[in-house]
């Protein structure tokens, strides 16, 4: 299948521009574009088709969410809306993408047919919220729901980004002064040592091997780095290897507990927005572990599923995964008791997401002056081994 930018007029001779995708050829556009009342014009293969949808950012498929969710429940049509939000896409990759989706939607597809070639770029807690609120008649309640949560994960990544850019600088400053020091500093002392015949001590040896390998070597690191982070992707596709590190990231040391909460509040939150929707709850934790995208959570997931199944309580099968903390269970046996599952599973979510944010303010405030220490430790260590052999020099001199 392939993309097609065209240009065609409908009977009054007004003129419609757009990307058609999954079209095989030039005659199948016409054929589709004549059911819709228009006659084609002109027509143009992409050259890259299929690509936009990786170029979609986050930031504007919340917004276009929230926008969506708007229009509809103010009572416009789905082309109408989709023909509004593909005007103010602010970017091209988004606009092709709402434009196949209008295409669909206009030649009698459903809302979530529409969108289903794009799960990449909606995911699939988008697709199956739409898909809910289509079968139970509650679009716009879905579509409000989809967009806050969307809002909310977007919120909550930002928070964590930025909480750890403080950090990154200090790696990168801590990266720049080493090597600085490596391959302009250590040279300098080697051919003064050279000179005055003066024995090296093992760390400094280490460090003129290391400053003659990034002086002489430095056009291997690149691809050595690119082989690197390949080798270590290919590593972890690897379905049995993902499923160690997904549960490694929950209890690693210092950023285990973060990402624990941080995972387990969009795992509930997704599973009590797609239940308080009419999805079943079966479909829904299934859902919800595909969208945290860890391993271990899926297989919760799947363990919980199985639990429910047999006739198991919500509360009791989650109680038996350790990875849930007390609160949330007691929020779901108080929830399930009283039929307010979904409002206590997304107050347990709320609990959780403030939980982390105290969380990593608290972390950032212990990482500055542990991360300036360390760096300082490290050129500390290096700078000793540049002038031990001086003050050995030094010491023969008396």
């Amino acid at each position: 299948m392939a993309a097609y930018e065209y240009v065609a007029k409908d009977s009054a001779g007004n003129e419609l521009s757009g990307v058609y995708t999954d079209v095989d050829s030039e005659q199948t556009l016409r054929a589709e574009l004549t059911k819709l009342g228009y006659v084609l014009v002109h027509a143009q293969r992409e050259a890259r088709s299929g690509c936009s949808s990786a170029r979609v950012r986050q930031k504007d498929v919340a917004s276009f969410a929230f926008k969506f969710a708007c229009m509809y429940s103010a009572g416009l049509s789905l082309v109408r809306c989709l023909e509004t939000l593909e005007e103010q896409a602010g970017s091209q990759a988004l606009k092709n993408v709402i434009a196949d989706v209008r295409h669909r939607v206009e030649t009698g597809s459903s809302l979530h047919s529409a969108f289903s070639p794009h799960r990449k770029v909606f995911g699939d807690f988008f697709l199956g919220m739409i898909e809910a609120g289509e079968s139970s008649g509650e679009l716009a309640q879905a579509l409000d729901m989809s967009a806050r949560y969307l809002e909310k994960r977007l919120e909550l990544r930002q928070k964590t980004r930025a909480a750890f850019v403080y950090p990154m600088v200090v790696g990168v400053v801590c990266s720049i002064v080493i090597l600085g020091v490596l391959i302009f500093v250590v040279p300098m002392f080697s051919q003064l040592y050279r000179r005055l015949h003066v024995e090296l001590p093992g760390p400094t040896k280490a460090l003129v091997v290391l400053s003659l390998l990034l002086r002489h070597w430095w056009w291997a690191l690149p691809p050595s780095m690119v082989g690197l982070v390949l080798g270590v992707r290919r590593l972890l596709a690897h379905p049995r290897v993902r499923l160690h590190w997904d549960r490694w990231k929950i209890r690693m040391p210092l950023l285990g507990p973060l990402n624990h909460l941080i995972l387990v509040s969009q795992f509930i939150r997704t599973f009590g927005m797609l239940i308080s929707v009419g999805v079943p709850i079966m479909e829904a934790l299934e859902s919800a572990g595909r969208v945290v995208r860890n391993g271990e959570l899926a297989r919760i997931a799947a363990d919980l599923q199985q639990s429910i199944r047999v006739g198991r309580p919500v509360a009791e099968s989650f109680k038996a995964h350790r990875l849930f903390p007390s609160m949330v269970v007691q929020l779901v046996a108080s929830g399930e008791e009283a039929g307010v599952l979904p409002d206590m599973l997304a107050k347990a979510a709320d609990v959780l997401d403030k939980e982390a944010d105290r969380m990593a303010a608290s972390l950032l405030v212990k990482l500055e002056p542990a991360l300036t220490m360390i760096m300082g430790v490290i050129i500390g260590l290096i700078l000793t081994g540049v002038y031990l052999p001086m003050f050995d020099y030094m010491a023969c001199l008396k």
